[in-house]
């Protein structure tokens, strides 16, 4: 059994940090309403974690937030939460939680965003079987964001996340990874953004969520 001052050696843990809903994907809002919008964001990040947990290299799943209702719904299925308690932004709440992880004695950090609700199980192993023990991330779907970013064992993961973040995690030392993994670049932005998601293959939540309307 692992316990706080055990060591974790194998695998990667993947931290998720989530906004609070209410500032939330703000460009998806448009005819959903507050309540409508909330869901979508909800089930969205419920999906690309579930997916998470079960792909091959990932010893654990914790997602950073404040949100209430994102820390109740994901508490719910047993996946930890870390209050974002510096709540300075995206890069903020991902060194806290690199900093928490690691002092834990985690081997690996590496952060995944959440909105990915196509998000394949299968293709993400894939992607951290190529990136190795190296320093690694993926792009988003446009080339200039960044949807997963892998520290080195035993390294800092150093989160450089916001415009050209893409850049500037290759401008760190970090290799990109491309390949057969098109769910883990297909992020979601924008109303196009979902709609090519869909076309991929939406997690059941996020369907569902869908297919009770706007």
């Amino acid at each position: 059994m692992t316990t706080e001052n055990t060591p974790v050696t194998t695998g990667v843990h993947l931290l998720v940090p989530l906004k609070p809903l209410a500032r939330a994907k703000s460009r998806l809002l448009a005819g959903r309403g507050s309540a409508g919008h909330f869901e979508l964001v909800t089930a969205m990040a419920l999906d690309t974690v579930a997916a998470a947990r079960r792909a091959r290299g990932v010893a654990g799943v914790v997602v950073v937030s404040s949100d209430p209702a994102l820390t109740e719904a994901f508490t719910g299925l047993g996946v930890e939460v870390l209050p974002d308690d510096p709540a300075d932004g995206l890069n903020a709440a991902l060194r806290h939680g690199d900093e928490v992880l690691r002092a834990r004695g985690v081997f690996r950090v590496g952060a995944l965003q959440a909105d990915l609700p196509a998000l394949r199980s299968g293709e993400l192993g894939w992607a951290l079987r190529a990136a190795g023990t190296d320093r690694s991330f993926c792009p988003d779907h446009s080339g200039e964001g960044t949807t997963l970013l892998l520290a080195e064992p035993d390294r800092p993961l150093d989160p450089q996340f916001g415009p050209g973040s893409a850049s500037a995690h290759s401008e760190s030392g970090a290799k990109t990874l491309l390949g057969p993994w098109e769910s883990l670049r297909r992020d979601v932005d924008i109303e196009a953004d979902l709609t090519s998601a869909k076309a991929t293959g939406l997690g059941p939540r996020t369907a569902a969520r869908l297919d009770r309307g706007r």
